[in-house]
């Protein structure tokens, strides 16, 4: 091995060490008794942590608010982006671009800025304390980003796909949902990627708007934090909210990595 070759293998190893370092210590201490429980001792490996999270029903209610508002916001963002996307690729009118710039600006506004109105409107509405009033604000942020991935892709399909479609007798909808949606699937992968990441992790929203009720993961976490706390419940609750986006991953591998060669 020369001597470029080894410092290559060392710098992935070091990355490798700084990126799953914390992943396993995070794991071990999930695994670990950090405070006094019935039959066990501090410092023994046990699964207390875990039946601990799944015996307390706010914690086991934070993981279904998670799913809840990830999945419907994830729907709601491909509902709403596939069509504006396919509208800003294959149909020009004045302003098209700027629309879109004005979409992808609104995406890099700061949460925080759009708190308070969204707080006041929301309580009008009677949305607060409610995992689909948080799928609703993150589809403010989401809509745009997957519309500016989905447009890309949709632009890379030849227009003679959908004329050939169209001449033989498909409709609209019947050739966007039979004939492009099979075309584009990296790239709605890709969409759901992001958007699912971005709504598991997202704190601003999901403090303001659940005050009471309807708290997330993020916030169950947040919770844990006491004058005395439970490292081993917090890890071992850090450990669980990582399962989804692992399994999300899993089964979209594919999609996202062609989706990624073909974006770049």
């Amino acid at each position: 091995m020369t001597v470029r070759g080894l410092l290559r293998a060392l710098a992935f190893l070091a990355l490798a060490v700084f990126i799953i370092g914390p992943l396993v210590q995070a794991i071990v201490l999930s695994l670990t008794v950090t405070l006094p429980h019935p039959g066990v001792s501090v410092g023994d490996w046990s699964l207390v942590n875990y039946r601990n999270i799944f015996a307390s029903p706010a914690l086991v209610a934070s993981l279904g608010n998670s799913l809840t508002y990830v999945t419907a916001n994830v729907m709601l963002t491909l509902v709403v982006a596939l069509p504006a996307a396919y509208a800003l690729s294959r149909y020009r009118f004045v302003g098209d671009r700027h629309v879109f710039l004005l979409l992808l600006a609104f995406r890099i506004t700061p949460p925080v800025v759009l708190s308070l109105p969204i707080f006041l409107l929301f309580a009008r509405l009677g949305l607060l304390n409610s995992p689909f009033g948080i799928a609703l604000v993150h589809c403010l942020f989401n809509i745009p980003i997957a519309i500016w991935i989905l447009e890309s892709f949709i632009s890379a399909v030849p227009r003679a796909f959908d004329e050939t479609a169209f001449l033989d007798g498909h409709s609209l909808p019947r050739f966007f949902v039979g004939h492009l949606l099979p075309v584009i699937a990296p790239g709605v992968g890709v969409a759901c990627f992001f958007c699912f990441i971005f709504s598991w992790v997202e704190v601003v929203f999901a403090r303001i708007l659940t005050s009471t009720g309807g708290k997330p993961i993020t916030m169950a976490i947040d919770a844990l934090f006491t004058f005395q706390t439970d490292i081993g419940l917090v890890m071992a609750m850090m450990v669980l909210s990582l399962v989804p986006g692992v399994a999300l991953i899993w089964f979209v591998r594919n999609h996202i990595a062609r989706g990624f060669q073909l974006r770049a």
